[in-house]
């Protein structure tokens, strides 16, 4: 039975770290074999978040777990999105999400097709922890 059939607890992978916040990913391509979606989650530090950005060819929902922030879709505004809030974001549509509150923005995001996450390594503020090496928040300057 692979880990992905029985689970995956988070202190079994890797914290991706960055100026702005953390990523878990727990289910991805290229962990498990013939997965076609990554989800992992997401922490955005109090008053953090990450530059706007695309993801080509691949959509995104993002659920939130805890705590209060901004999210663009597209064009739009701003609106604001909370506990328990789920946003659609489709394939090659700028998008961004920002903590706007002093508690840390705990988010649940899927991409499919999964696999592009990957490229999150290669941004000059990735640093990427072993697993059940607990990140440090710093504050932002």
């Amino acid at each position: 039975m692979t880990s992905a059939m029985r689970g995956r607890r988070p202190d079994e992978v890797p914290t991706r770290t960055f100026d702005w916040g953390t990523i878990k990913w727990l289910v991805t391509p290229h962990l498990d074999e013939g997965a076609g979606l990554t989800t992992g989650e997401v922490v955005i530090y109090p008053g953090q978040g990450h530059a706007p950005h695309v993801h080509p060819n691949e959509e995104e929902v993002i659920y939130v777990i805890s705590g209060e922030g901004a999210q663009t879709v597209g064009d739009g505004p701003a609106f604001p999105i909370r506990e328990g809030d789920a946003v659609y974001i489709p394939a090659n549509t700028l998008h961004s999400t920002d903590n706007t509150t002093w508690r840390p923005l705990r988010l649940v995001v899927v991409y499919t097709p999964g696999g592009a996450e990957t490229g999150l390594d290669e941004l000059p503020d990735a640093r990427i922890l072993e697993p059940g090496v607990a990140s440090r928040w710093t504050q932002a300057g």
